[in-house]
């Protein structure tokens, strides 16, 4: 069974990911799956209904796209096919920011230990690792570094974050 990193541990990871489907005859009855955003539009209603089918989508898909339909969805996975291909960090920041996404928000494709940090900071809290990586060990990616000067879904940036430095009410410097 393939792993995953999720909310900061490594589980079993019980989704199936479809990469093609054409027909709802290409799915497994009864088995958690995250389809394509295409089939996803084509089979909405039925997906729907079956209750454990989820989606993924491409760096060019639009997330408006499903919008209206996040409360259906626990899972949105979003694919990296190679790992220069940065649209994905986008992608989720919209969900989470823009569309209040709350359920789990899932990297899939060419992930690596290298953006693991970059992905959480972007809405991310799962990870599914390319094919013979060692999930345990890139988990420890994620608390290497415990601050940074960006703003991101995590975090205000340090410089904002300062202690305030100005005077007590009533308190002149001279010369100030």
């Amino acid at each position: 069974m393939p792993q995953l990193i999720k909310q900061g541990t490594v589980i079993v990871d019980c989704w199936v990911l479809v990469r093609e489907a054409e027909s709802l005859a290409d799915l497994v009855d009864g088995e958690p799956v995250i389809v394509p955003l295409a089939f996803w539009l084509q089979a909405r209603a039925v997906l729907i209904a079956r209750g454990n089918a989820c989606v993924w989508l491409r760096p060019d898909d639009d997330p408006a796209t499903i919008a209206p339909d996040l409360r259906f969805l626990p899972v949105i996975a979003i694919d990296f096919p190679v790992f220069t291909d940065g649209r994905g960090y986008s992608t989720a920041r919209l969900l989470r920011e823009r569309y209040a996404y709350q359920g789990e928000l899932r990297a899939i494709g060419d992930v690596q230990r290298d953006q693991l940090q970059y992905l959480a900071h972007s809405g991310f809290d799962a990870f599914a690792l390319r094919a013979g990586d060692d999930a345990q060990a890139a988990l420890e990616s994620l608390r290497e570094l415990s601050d940074g000067y960006q703003a991101t879904g995590l975090r205000t940036p340090w410089f904002q974050r300062r202690a305030d430095t100005s005077p007590p009410d009533g308190v002149r410097f001279p010369g100030a």
